[in-house]
């Protein structure tokens, strides 16, 4: 029971330093995501790589910071219960007016679960569910900007409209001819809409903020007429002189599911209220659940948060059992899921095979890798997560004896919880391998296709899957493939790419054993063939599209462009629906699926097109 006196003066100076550890973080990371608006501006790619990567880690420093103040000021280890329950009751009275009180209530949570032991957390210490709600927040305080912008055009001044809807957001470059721009826009709603019949309400109500992600910035908003809400999305980039040009017009819920992809890196946005940059975002993907839209934010704290929420939701109102993970099992993961929850759960082996000569924590710095690189959408984002109680009830009898088998280091168990101590959490998808083997012919080619541009796609990206079995790739609900499994992956420039030598003597040609030496780095392309291309049609297909994958010039001259600075172009959106896709009268063709305007020569185009670097 919740004390019904707040009588000890310890309580309201330990909520009031929780909320300031909170605001400092918070201060912080709307530093870093306005920056991305000059990085922007001033074309600092590699900055801006940067910052998406380094504000990861901010969450964590800040929450040591806040736990080492409770503990050093407070001996918070040391408080009875009664003193944490009024701690929280004060906690809330100070987030009765925030502006990011969903945020602090799960600030509060990780500071104090860092502190105290599991016995503790249950939902009247803890937050298990919002105190606070999150709907109808604005900041009153004059000159505040609002979460979003409404425009009010008719037939006549549908262009002025959508020039100023550009330039209210003042970037400080140029564009080379907005006009040009406006007018590709224009025939690009002609072309989605068909005519346009205006209704009593029709509006373009647009996000305050450009969204900001390595050479993109997004301008995102709706249409509203009639009845009827269409969302859409503006890229913005950079040519090879320096100035802007809008890239494409984006419409309706795929496009933006796309677009905010949990296989992307997150988005650099600045926003005084994120509760309501979510309501929107979500009034334009309503499938998409709040936690991936947080997390595509950069608020992956609250993100994971969210989705344990939601988990914990669906436990209650479901009876099915967790099982073994459909395919062929792992040799460094073990992988169960439940089968009416459309995620996996993977957990790290206490031991591998002899030819897996890694380690736990080496393999959490491959996923921690994935989690701050760019992740181009070939690679899923993954939900880390310890001390995890399950219902041992929900479990089946086969996968507690291979938890207990292959992990007993991390699992502890009693009459009614089954406790995993680490755990990483991923949507879950068909395995590429299962897709191709109960494939159509069509279905094949196109997962054989995507399997290749995924590979291109990670490789512009400074990624080298490692293991490229078919087993380590999964395809989406949208036919996407996407990279799984992290525990060989190197940044692509670290690798040696080589071809295989010549045999000298005919013993040597004709010996089942490598006689040639091979270093901790060396990659022989070559010899991904055997493991790759036993089925013939599958062998047809990826020879006719990717066979340069098997070739080591392919992944050197990667190598070397990028050694030399160079961040290529990945698009997150199909490249049929850019604006310049015929440059000086010749056809816009891709490079694998990563969208590089290729000139005679083979080297990318820049003049008045893209500029030669990373993701739009």
């Amino acid at each position: 029971m919740f004390p019904q006196l707040l009588n000890d003066s310890r309580a309201f100076e330990i909520a009031k330093a929780l909320l300031e550890g909170f605001n400092r973080h918070y201060r912080l990371f709307r530093e870093a995501s306005a920056a991305a608006k000059q990085r922007f501006e001033a074309a600092d790619w590699h900055g801006q790589q940067r910052a998406q990567r380094e504000r990861i880690v901010f969450y964590d420093k800040r929450v040591d910071e806040a736990a080492e103040r409770l503990q050093s000021e407070f001996q918070a280890h040391r408080l009875p219960m009664d003193v944490w329950q009024q701690v929280k009751l004060h906690y809330i009275g100070l987030l009765t007016n925030h502006l990011q009180p969903e945020l602090a209530e799960t600030f509060f949570n990780s500071v104090t679960t860092k502190i105290l032991h599991r016995s503790y957390f249950h939902n009247t210490f803890i937050f298990v569910r919002p105190a606070i709600s999150t709907e109808y927040i604005e900041n009153e305080e004059p000159g505040s900007q609002p979460t979003y912008r409404a425009y009010y055009p008719n037939k006549d001044t549908m262009r002025e409209e959508l020039h100023r809807i550009v330039t209210n957001f003042q970037l400080q470059c140029e564009f080379d001819d907005l006009s040009r721009d406006v007018d590709n826009i224009l025939r690009a709603v002609a072309h989605h809409f068909g005519e346009i019949r205006f209704r009593a309400n029709f509006q373009i109500q647009v996000l305050s903020s450009l969204f900001f992600r390595n050479k993109g910035a997004y301008i995102v908003g709706k249409i509203i007429n009639g009845f009827r809400e269409t969302p859409f999305a503006l890229p913005i980039l950079h040519n090879s002189k320096g100035r802007l040009y809008i890239d494409a017009a984006l419409f309706g819920e795929d496009e933006m599911q796309m677009l905010f992809s949990f296989a992307r890196a997150y988005f650099l946005v600045d926003m005084e209220i994120p509760a309501a940059y979510v309501h929107f975002l979500r009034s334009l993907m309503p499938r998409k659940p709040r936690s991936e839209i947080y997390n595509a934010l950069g608020l992956h704290k609250q993100g994971k948060n969210l989705f344990y929420r939601d988990f914990l939701f669906h436990l209650r109102h479901s009876s099915d059992k967790f099982r073994i993970a459909p395919g062929i099992k792992g040799m460094v993961m073990l992988v169960f899921d439940l089968p009416s929850f459309p995620y996996v759960f993977k957990v790290i082996k206490d031991f591998f095979p002899p030819q897996k000569d890694t380690t736990r924590e080496l393999i959490k710095s491959k996923y921690l890798l994935v989690k701050s690189h760019d992740r181009v959408g070939r690679m899923a984002d993954t939900l880390e997560y310890s001390n995890v109680a399950f219902p041992r009830a929900r479990f089946e009898e086969e996968l507690i004896a291979e938890l207990k088998h292959f992990c007993p280091s991390l699992i502890e168990e009693d009459q009614n919880d089954l406790v995993i101590k680490h755990l990483y959490i991923e949507r879950r998808m068909i395995p590429l391998n299962i897709y191709l083997a109960e494939g159509t012919p069509e279905q094949i080619e196109h997962g054989v296709i995507e399997y290749g541009n995924a590979i291109k796609d990670l490789v512009a990206a400074n990624i080298f899957p490692g293991d490229m079995l078919w087993k380590n790739f999964g395809v989406t609900r949208n036919g996407k493939v996407v990279f799984y499994d992290y525990d060989e992956i190197e940044y692509l420039t670290d690798c040696n790419f080589r071809k295989v030598p010549e045999a000298r003597t005919e013993e040597e040609e004709l010996s089942g054993e490598i006689w040639y030496h091979v270093g901790p780095k060396d990659v022989f392309p070559e010899t991904f063939q055997p493991f790759l291309l036993g089925n013939d049609r599958v062998r047809e297909v990826f020879m006719r599209h990717h066979a340069d994958l098997l070739d080591p010039a392919f992944w050197q001259g990667h190598k070397q462009r990028i050694l030399a600075g160079h961040v290529h172009d990945v698009f997150p959106y199909d490249v049929q629906k850019r604006f310049t896709r015929v440059r000086h009268g010749r056809p816009h063709n891709g490079s694998g699926s990563n969208g590089l305007l290729v000139g005679d020569d083979g080297v990318p185009e820049t003049d008045g097109a893209p500029s030669t670097s990373a993701e739009a």
